[in-house]
């Protein structure tokens, strides 16, 4: 799955800047775009990993 990092994030297979795009497995792309370090590439992923509204709000 490609994303767009949002963060920088190294490993000892790459070093990425915010901006640069990348290739990961879908898991791990998922993962990534779920703590906030990256956005999906593909239009169709980003919005089925967003929270609903429902869920954003925070309990009182």
């Amino acid at each position: 799955m490609r994303v767009k990092m949002l963060t920088g994030l190294s490993g000892p297979e790459y070093n990425l800047a915010p901006g640069d795009e990348h290739d990961f497995p879908k898991a791990e792309g998922l993962r990534l775009i779920a703590a906030g370090f990256a956005v999906a590439m593909d239009p169709a992923v980003e919005t089925a990993t967003k929270k609903p509204a429902s869920e954003k709000r925070a309990k009182a």
